[in-house]
């Protein structure tokens, strides 16, 4: 029954491989490696030999005794399955062999190499069957090349997801286009970007208006379109119009290297979980040996010494091989790894960088989730709404603000800035002093002026008056006298508030958003998406006293997530148990910091993350319970006789190609 069984599979494997083998030399793009379709090969060859050596019985061979001498036939025959058994099984032994040299023996190679070896010594000895050691490497390697195709496949996926390298960056000379690579192009280079073209270098549009496809940066489908002006960073594919961009960086600093180095470097952060197996499989491995070892000699001692029964050698041998191949612990430390590779591709995939595995699985235990508010809950494009109690004109009132501002990066320096819609001129301002979380004061053509909040107004003994609308006011000064103030709001993202929801629909027990706001805003936002809790009118140093008081509250066991936009929240990043940065892909700070970097600016990318990260964990520990459950049992049984090899096949080969379909389930996440 054992023999049909096998002859019906290796009928499947041989019909397998050959379709398998047209494909390929049909095929130039069957997605199989040199190495890969070699080791087919030798499936398909090694699986036709002892398919046909099984339609020829022992029997057939002894015949050969009566022509030339006595047994003549028994070893023709063991010839010609070793020969098989050297055409699938030569690499293992070279392995093992070489195992040996460099004293690391214990691997599933060794495992391999000395299970089959014995189960061929055995059928020498007893002149029995060799199918089963044969069968054995056979479909060890046929899990092999599975795994190795499965690995390299889902490598495959996540390079052509993140294949954002540009070959090289136009430039022009005389009139005519001439490619360079990109590592040649200075800062301040003007390079020529063509419809279909990659963009190579981060920099600013000097000239042309086009679509950008940002698909492979940000996992959106919507293009994004960019005109004369506007900051362009390189991986974008420009889908429409000519663009000559003016580069802000070296392209060894620009935002696709910055990518690529961290999905490349991603695997050198090892989980707990990763580092517990390659800890695990060094003492399981010799400690099965050594049992197999046991199994083999102890009981024929006791049945000769102590109970005076025949030692029945090859029983308790042939049951101490099939320990062997039953305890190779291949399922464990394949899956493992290609689980976190795989749950870190799928992430890619949807514009979610994690630096390591070891982020993505303390990410999966994020009990509390802390917030920035401006740029990260709020689009942090600030709009002047009002103009309130000033003594002199509201243009001039923003123009002498504009001006104080003028050197600053903040966003309402910014909307300042935009409200007077000229150009600046910086020659008109002097003696500026940014005062850290109260404003700035200058001199605006001699004029002392003072633009902050409330807290600028009190240190400087100025009466101001309140404003009764929402939003930020700046309170302004002229020569120490009030001047008046402007209300100055910010715009929440559309899809925060769905954020806020989703995460407390997947288990984060606590929202916090921190924020240097005033109060009466950090409260109004905080209500409207439905936050826990607020602090607000915070220095960036209070920031990170919070977080270290948050951190302080919680239990052990749960992890605190800080999200911020990258630019000023660097330390807050660092402090937290795994930091954020949303759509900071320019910001240097950001990716130092951060150990997760959303590449762009929805925050719905958060919980997606999350997501990812639980349902990578579960993959694993799933796989972790099926490897060490189905082992488990079947050594007990092997130790007992009840399973044979073809058993220990299932518990080897079987366990770990499932072990591999499940773990490549990482690299596709639902929709939201």
């Amino acid at each position: 029954m054992q023999e049909f069984i096998i002859n019906i599979l290796l009928a499947i494997v041989i019909i397998f491989s050959a379709v398998l083998r047209f494909i390929i030399g049909n095929s130039s793009d069957s997605g199989m490696t040199k190495k890969q379709k070699k080791m087919l090969l030798r499936i398909l060859i090694a699986a036709m030999m002892l398919f046909l050596l099984q339609l020829f019985p022992a029997e057939t061979f002894d015949r050969l005794d009566e022509y030339l001498f006595p047994s003549t036939g028994r070893w023709v025959r063991f010839a010609l399955y070793l020969a098989d058994y050297l055409v699938i099984g030569y690499d293992i032994l070279r392995k093992a062999f070489k195992g040996i040299l460099n004293k690391q023996v214990f691997d599933e190679n060794f495992l391999m190499a000395v299970a089959t070896v014995g189960a061929m010594a055995l059928a020498i000895y007893e002149n029995g069957d060799y199918l089963e050691a044969i069968a054995v490497m056979l479909f060890y390697q046929i899990g092999e090349w599975f795994q190795s195709y499965a690995v390299g496949k889902s490598r495959r996926n996540i390079s052509e997801l993140m294949d954002i390298r540009p070959d090289y960056a136009n430039i022009e000379k005389d009139g005519k286009l001439e490619q360079v690579d990109p590592d040649e192009v200075e800062v301040g280079g003007i390079i020529v970007v063509q419809p279909g073209e990659k963009v190579p270098i981060d920099g600013v549009i000097i000239e042309g208006n086009s679509s950008l496809n940002t698909g492979a940066l940000t996992g959106e489908s919507l293009p994004r379109e960019v005109k004369t002006g506007d900051e362009i960073i390189s991986g974008c594919i420009n889908m429409t119009g000519l663009l000559k961009i003016k580069t802000t960086k070296k392209f060894g600093e620009s935002t696709v290297s910055k990518i690529l180095d961290l999905v490349e470097n991603a695997s050198s952060r090892k989980s707990k979980s990763e580092n517990f197996i390659s800890k695990f499989a060094k003492v399981y491995t010799p400690a099965v040996c050594y049992s197999a070892l046991a199994l083999a000699v102890l009981p024929p001692i006791i049945r000769v010494f102590a109970m005076g029964l025949s030692a029945d050698w090859g029983v308790w041998i042939y049951r101490a091989l099939t320990f062997l191949v039953i305890s190779c612990p291949c399922a464990l430390v394949i899956s493992i790894p290609l689980s976190f590779f795989a749950g870190i591709g799928g992430a890619s995939r949807e514009g979610v960088l994690v630096k390591g595995s070891n982020y993505l699985e303390i990410l999966s235990k994020t009990k509390i989730v802390v917030f920035d508010k401006t740029g990260t809950l709020t689009q942090g494009v600030f709009e002047v709404n009002g103009i309130h109690h000033n003594v002199i004109e509201n243009k001039k009132l923003i123009e002498y603000a504009a001006l104080a501002e003028s050197a600053s990066s903040h966003p309402i320096s910014k909307s300042l800035q935009r409200a007077y819609g000229k150009e600046l001129d910086r020659s008109r301002v002097s003696d500026i002093q940014e005062i850290s979380g109260n404003g700035i004061i200058a001199k605006v053509d001699g004029i002392e002026v003072a633009v902050g909040n409330d807290k600028l107004m009190k240190s400087m003994d100025i009466t101001y008056i309140d404003c009764h609308k929402t939003g930020t006011i700046i309170h302004m000064a002229i020569d120490g006298t009030y001047a008046g103030h402007i209300v100055i709001s910010d715009i929440i993202k559309p899809h925060s508030k769905d954020t806020i929801l989703s995460l407390k629909k997947s288990g984060v027990e606590k929202t916090v958003m921190l924020t240097g706001d005033i109060k009466k805003v950090a409260d109004q936002v905080a209500s409207l998406l439905g936050i826990d809790e607020v602090y607000s009118e915070l220095l960036p140093a209070d920031k990170v006293s919070k977080v270290e008081e948050l951190l302080n509250m919680k239990s052990e066991k749960a992890k605190l997530a800080f999200v911020g936009d990258g630019i000023n929240d660097a330390p807050v990043l660092s402090r937290a148990d795994i930091g954020i940065a949303m759509g900071a892909m320019g910001s240097d700070a950001a990716i130092e910091a951060a150990d997760i970097v959303l590449m762009d600016d929805d925050p719905m990318k958060i919980s997606k993350a999350i997501r990812i990260s639980r349902k990578c964990l579960r993959i694993v520990y799933q796989n972790i319970i099926m490897a060490l459950g189905v082992k488990l049992i079947c050594l007990i049984l092997g130790a007992f006789g009840i399973a044979g090899m073809y058993l220990a096949i299932f518990a080897d080969v079987g366990v770990m190609i499932l072990a591999v379909l499940n773990a490549i389930r990482c690299l596709f996440v639902k929709k939201l």
